[in-house]
């Protein structure tokens, strides 16, 4: 099945929706198939590590089960280190009695929008680059709607400003060279590392835009606010050449669920279904049931990803 031969997989959708558990299924049901799998969170709230009953150190891949390693990735951590990584690549660079401004200025910009978000797809993009020879398929499980869409853009927002950035680099050495070096090329380290993490960005973008290497998958409840949160980040994704091609509605009232309640509960998602149908109409539709349970064990997990499993088979386009 095409849907299971993907490099890289990203589930995101609004909070409390069920994102991190259909991370957790889509791995494992890639795993049962013998593929060698990372699942990796970037949510602040992590809870991969609990569905697993496993305790997890950030940044410290470990394995969960047979063919499956999992990591979560901490925002707030990876900036610190990032921040740091900046500083180090500069000290050469830059004159000791500049250092301490230089600094100072890194440190102000690690407060900036979107500092996180930078930080951690550069560490996404570590990921991609340097752990994909070890792993068939890598599920990115992602924080709500709003970061996803941030983080997805950024390549595209990041290489415009890095190709920017380049060009008056190498502006202004080309003048230094024709004012003080009779024309001879200046060797310029600051432009190479920039050059280096532009290339790194380009080549990541290149993977995220692939259809063949990577899929989206929002995943939502048959509800008003999920419904229209996820158009809108489809929409936005769509503008910056992201498509998102599998929608996972969740929790949808099993036809065996009985009552007065529950039959006024699926009167009312009935509604739903249809706009859902209509919104999304041909992207792939994959419905997982409302359980009556809370997925408290691996075995809960397990038993979720088999549904999950035999449902891809039954995936909706119209």
């Amino acid at each position: 099945m095409e849907f299971l031969n993907k490099k890289i997989y990203f589930i995101g959708g609004k909070g409390g929706v069920g994102k991190s558990t259909t991370s957790s299924a889509l791995a494992l049901v890639l795993a049962k198939q013998g593929k060698k799998v990372l699942l990796v969170s970037t949510d602040p709230a992590h809870n991969t590590g609990d569905l697993f009953h496993k305790k997890l150190d950030h940044g410290k891949i470990a394995n969960v089960l047979p063919n499956l390693d999992v990591l979560e990735i901490n925002s707030e951590i990876e900036s610190n280190r990032y921040i740091n990584s900046v500083k180090e690549n500069l000290a050469g660079l830059v004159k000791a009695e500049m250092l301490g401004e230089v600094h100072r200025q890194i440190d102000l910009a690690a407060f900036s929008p979107g500092s996180e978000e930078a930080a951690l797809f550069d560490r996404m993009t570590q990921i991609i680059l340097e752990e994909s020879p070890r792993y068939q398929s890598i599920v990115f499980d992602t924080a709500p709607t709003g970061h996803t869409i941030r983080l997805l853009t950024l390549p595209e927002l990041m290489g415009a400003w890095m190709d920017g950035l380049l060009e008056r680099r190498k502006k202004s050495n080309e003048n230094y060279s024709n004012w003080m070096n009779d024309g001879e090329p200046v060797e310029d380290p600051l432009y190479e590392k920039l050059n280096e993490r532009r290339l790194r960005f380009s080549k990541v973008r290149e993977l995220l835009l692939s259809k063949t290497a990577t899929s989206y998958l929002f995943v939502i409840n048959p509800e008003r606010l999920p419904i229209l949160e996820t158009e809108k980040a489809l929409k936005h994704l769509s503008s910056n050449g992201i498509e998102v091609e599998t929608i996972v509605v969740n929790r949808v009232i099993p036809d065996q669920a009985d009552g007065s309640f529950m039959a006024k509960r699926r009167k009312n998602e009935k509604g739903y279904l249809e706009r859902i149908s209509e919104i999304f109409n041909g992207k792939k539709r994959i419905h997982m049931p409302l359980l009556d349970h809370d997925i408290s064990t691996l075995a809960d997990l397990q038993d979720f990803a088999e549904q999950f499993e035999f449902n891809i088979g039954l995936v909706k386009n119209s």
